[in-house]
C-alpha cells in the first residue's frame, strides 16, 4: 500500500485545463511545478491509501465548492508564477 495525496492529481489535471486556456503565461515544467506547489500549499490535503478511499475522495471532487476552491487557488497560482517566474 502507498499513501497518496489525491489532491496532487486533482491539481495537476485542473492545471492542464486552465493552462490550455491561457497563452499569456510560461508553461515550462518548472513553472508548472511552481504553480502546483503554490496551489497545493493552500489547499487541504486529501490523503488516500485504499481504492475505497480513492473512490470516496473522487466523489467529493464532484462537489461544486471543492472544484471552485481548486480553480480559485490554481488561478491565483498561475497569476503569481506568471509575475514571478523562477526559471
Amino acid at each position: 500500500m502507498k499513501i497518496q495525496n489525491y489532491m496532487e492529481e486533482v491539481v495537476a489535471d485542473e492545471l492542464e485545463i486552465l493552462l490550455s486556456e491561457r497563452d499569456d503565461v510560461c508553461k515550462c515544467q518548472k513553472c508548472r511545478y511552481d504553480m502546483m506547489v503554490w496551489a497545493l500549499n493552500r489547499l487541504p490535503p486529501k490523503y488516500v491509501i485504499t481504492d475505497r478511499g480513492r473512490l470516496y475522495t473522487k466523489l467529493k471532487e464532484q462537489e461544486i465548492q471543492f472544484k471552485a476552491d481548486v480553480v480559485k487557488e490554481l488561478t491565483r497560482a498561475i497569476n503569481f508564477v506568471a509575475k514571478n517566474p523562477k526559471h
